[in-house]
């Protein structure tokens, strides 16, 4: 078989999460996407919008994890 210049694609296919929040910080969330919105010159955001650039931004100023996931490898999980 020809050997190619890209090696294997990474599967980008969402993946949908179910998860339960503690009231109060369901409120915060709230209360985030409104001064967001306000500041953005919108309307208020909804917490599940906000949720995913929260993460990437917590896990890309992590820099403990920037280390070990550097060292396994992008798309390997540790027990792989």
């Amino acid at each position: 078989m020809t050997k190619l210049k890209l090696g294997p694609i990474a599967d980008d296919t969402p993946v949908k999460m179910a998860v339960e929040l503690p009231a109060g910080l369901h409120r915060d969330l709230v209360l985030y996407g409104e001064l967001l919105g306000r500041s953005g010159g919108q309307g208020p955001i909804a917490p599940q919008k906000l949720v995913v650039p929260m993460l990437e931004r917590f896990l890309a100023s992590d820099r403990g994890f920037a280390k070990v996931r550097r060292s396994v490898g992008a798309g390997r999980r540790l027990g792989d």
